[in-house]
């Protein structure tokens, strides 16, 4: 018998690199656990689908799924970098 809950994790979205056509997304607190897409929308579809495979993977191993307690914080930092020259 199975039982529905739901689980909120953080993901890391990568936008695609300029000679790259896909969005990445990381979900730090399940290791290994990665997916990407054409668009953000699917990148994010695609992230959730790999969520809950992940999620079966670990109930069918008898594990528990982990919780989520990364804090997401911007974090400013002053620093002085070289100017370069501009011709």
């Amino acid at each position: 018998m199975a039982e529905k809950v739901r689980k909120k994790y953080l993901v890391l979205v990568y936008p695609p690199e300029p000679d790259e056509r896909y969005y990445a997304v990381e979900v730090p607190a399940l290791e290994g656990c990665h997916s990407q897409g054409a668009t953000l929308a699917e990148a994010l579809e695609n992230a959730k689908e790999a969520i809950a495979l992940y999620l079966e993977v670990l109930a069918e191993e008898g594990k528990s799924p982990p919780e989520d307690h990364i804090i997401p914080v911007p974090l400013e930092v002053d620093v002085e970098l070289p100017v370069k020259a501009t011709l």
